[in-house]
């Protein structure tokens, strides 16, 4: 059990830490991205810094599971926003966010399971 933690909060951290980095970066994509979302231009840095933080919560998380705990639920709570934020323009691209979605929702799971909810 402890070893599918680790690895899928690991991976997690991985994921949303690149995420982040594109976003704080200035980076073209995210900006598309909102722009076809109709999600003002401002708001891509502030998505960063959360996806930022769930990258930090959930490597936190490995020491204080409170702190993973709520990074994995504060992701799982952002990616189901932009799966929503996807839906809602008409845009049927929602793997990526999906893929997102399962790994916060696993690490979640995993951290709860491992700690027996501490």
């Amino acid at each position: 059990m402890f070893a599918a933690y680790v690895t899928v909060t690991v991976l997690g951290a991985i994921f949303n830490g690149a995420a982040a980095v594109t976003y704080l970066i200035g980076h073209e994509y995210p900006k598309t991205q909102a722009d076809m979302k109709g999600i003002p231009r401002k708001w891509v840095p502030v998505l960063g810094m959360l996806l930022a933080a769930g990258t930090v919560g959930l490597l936190a998380g490995l020491a204080v599971p409170l702190l993973g705990t709520l990074a994995a639920s504060g992701l799982v709570l952002y990616f189901i926003g932009a799966i929503i934020a996807h839906l809602r323009v008409g845009s049927r691209n929602i793997v990526g966010g999906i893929v997102f979605l399962a790994t916060a929702a696993a690490a979640l799971v995993l951290g709860l399971s491992y700690h027996g909810g501490r």
